[in-house]
C-alpha cells in the first residue's frame, strides 16, 4: 500500500466530528510520541502530520491516508 506523503507548509483537509476541516501541516512526525494524553505511533515508513486548523487554530493529528491536500 501506498502511503500518502506530505510536507511541512502543505495545506490539506480532513474528515472530524465537526465535518471537513481545512489546515496547514506544522510537523512531520517520524517515530513515536506523545500528543495529547496519546501515544502516536509513527514511523518513517508511516509518518502522522501535526495540522493547525484554519479557522480555530485547532492542532490535530493524522494519518496521511486521512488527509487530501489541497491546491493553494
Amino acid at each position: 500500500m501506498t502511503t500518502k506523503r506530505f510536507k511541512r507548509g502543505d495545506h490539506v483537509s480532513w474528515n472530524s466530528e465537526a465535518g471537513r476541516v481545512r489546515g496547514k501541516i506544522t510537523r512531520v512526525v517520524t517515530s513515536p510520541t506523545q500528543f495529547k494524553g496519546y501515544t502516536v505511533r509513527a514511523s518513517g515508513d508511516e509518518p502522522q502530520y501535526e495540522i493547525t486548523s484554519d479557522s480555530t487554530d485547532h492542532i490535530a493529528m493524522h494519518k496521511g491516508s486521512a488527509l487530501t491536500k489541497l491546491a493553494r
